[in-house]
């Protein structure tokens, strides 16, 4: 595959068989030529854990102290007062029943995560075909099935983000931009990463954390000495 010249300048600042120490990869990245937009900084962690059982998955969620750098989208299906205070916390939309055939007929997609109470869970329920395989289903682990919506609105848009384990057993996400600089990206990096340490699940042996890179959206991996 032919990589085009800005990759290819910034392929020449990394060295694919060096471990790099965190502070240093994210200074590598930030001397990288830039593209026309802000790239995001992705991290991809291999956990030594088999997706397969139940009692080996990983999943949570975590507030990044610098966000993500991109506003997210909010839909909660809630009634009554719960709707007024999703509305009032900045929800960009909310509604109950009546969302289901805009769903489902108008592929109406156009927000980021969805929020639901309790009580809304037999209707979203209906949509488990079209919202499941966009991730957008609503998960109590997730914090997006919760009655305090105005703290499931306000996390969410300060930069709230959900790390999953894949098929492959790999953790992929991306937890802020390329114009973040090397403070921000650092502890943005060193709080999911602390997170994902601390979600080991207890029938987890030998190595846990086998692998970590960051890469940004158009250029080249880095892989980072994490002890």
């Amino acid at each position: 595959m032919k990589r085009g010249k800005r990759y290819q300048e910034s392929a020449k600042l990394v060295d694919p068989s060096k471990m790099y120490e965190t502070k240093e990869a994210f200074e590598i990245i930030e001397s990288m030529p830039k593209a026309k937009f802000d790239e995001t900084v992705e991290l991809h962690v291999k956990l030594g854990v088999d997706s397969k059982h139940a009692d080996q998955q990983v999943r949570g969620t975590v507030v990044l102290p610098h966000g993500t750098g991109k506003t997210l989208k909010v839909l909660v299906f809630a009634k009554g007062d719960k709707a007024k205070e999703a509305e009032a916390a900045g929800a960009d939309f909310v509604g109950a029943e009546e969302l289901v055939p805009k769903i489902e007929k108008e592929n109406w997609f156009d927000y980021d995560v969805i929020v639901a109470t309790p009580d809304m869970m037999g209707v979203i329920g209906r949509l488990g075909k079209v919202l499941g395989p966009k991730g957008l289903m609503p998960n109590p682990k997730s914090g997006t099935v919760t009655m305090d919506v105005t703290k499931a609105v306000n996390e969410i848009k300060s930069g709230k983000v959900e790390y999953r384990l894949d098929k492959t057993n790999i953790i992929h996400l991306g937890f802020g931009k390329v114009s973040f600089g090397t403070e921000k990206l650092t502890e943005n990096y060193n709080t999911i990463i602390d997170a994902i340490i601390k979600a080991k699940p207890a029938a987890s042996k030998g190595q846990y954390i086998k692998s970590v890179a960051i890469t940004t959206t158009m250029g080249p991996g880095l892989f980072i000495n994490q002890k």
